[in-house]
């Protein structure tokens, strides 16, 4: 809206990258089936690259936004995307076969998400660098998880699934993981 954009915090997408942008058309059938029959604003904010001091800010921001109640937060990540095409082969052999390795690789990374300890998920992904595409947006959430002073949330991944079982250095993939979060503390 016009406040945000006023504060120097937030900017318009570019038309061209708005339109090479594909991450909130996955996510409009889904608001839109759930939200049917009640009124609702969308207020879609896109996360590029950011430092992780960024991300800090952001989170701090969006906290309230958080703690309201009648606000719903869509977070939307994939999650290691692997193969050469990727340029992305990481492979850990005690895992066995590449696949399982690439579920270990991403069940690491959800384990730091789920303790929602934003340092302890950057530390990983300096380290692996795994190829989780929105690992901004998830850094901005766990910074505004942190930020939530005055509620407790759970967050939980129910779901995982990956493109294709990797068996050969020849093969890619791309993995994908649902989580849900929730308040704990009574209203």
């Amino acid at each position: 809206n016009a406040e945000d954009q006023a504060s120097g915090m937030f900017d318009a997408m570019e038309l061209d990258v708005d339109e090479a942008e594909h991450s909130i058309e996955l996510h409009l059938p889904y608001i839109v089936q759930v939200m049917r029959g009640q009124p609702f604003a969308l207020v879609p904010i896109l996360v590029g690259a950011l430092s992780d001091q960024s991300e800090e800010i952001y989170g701090k921001l969006l906290a309230p936004l958080l703690l309201d109640t009648r606000n719903l937060f869509v977070v939307s990540s994939d999650f290691c995307h692997w193969g050469r095409r990727f340029r992305y082969t990481y492979f850990d052999r005690a895992h066995g076969e590449i696949h399982a390795s690439i579920e270990a690789l991403d069940r690491k990374g959800m384990a730091l998400i789920e303790s929602q300890d934003p340092g302890a998920f950057a530390a990983y992904q300096k380290h692996f660098g795994n190829t989780i595409c929105g690992r901004h947006p998830i850094a901005v959430l766990l910074h505004c998880l942190r930020a939530c002073t005055t509620r407790k949330h759970e967050l939980r991944f129910i779901r995982y699934a990956q493109s294709s079982k990797v068996q050969s250095m020849d093969d890619s993939s791309v993995s994908y993981a649902s989580a849900v979060i929730w308040s704990t503390d009574e209203e």
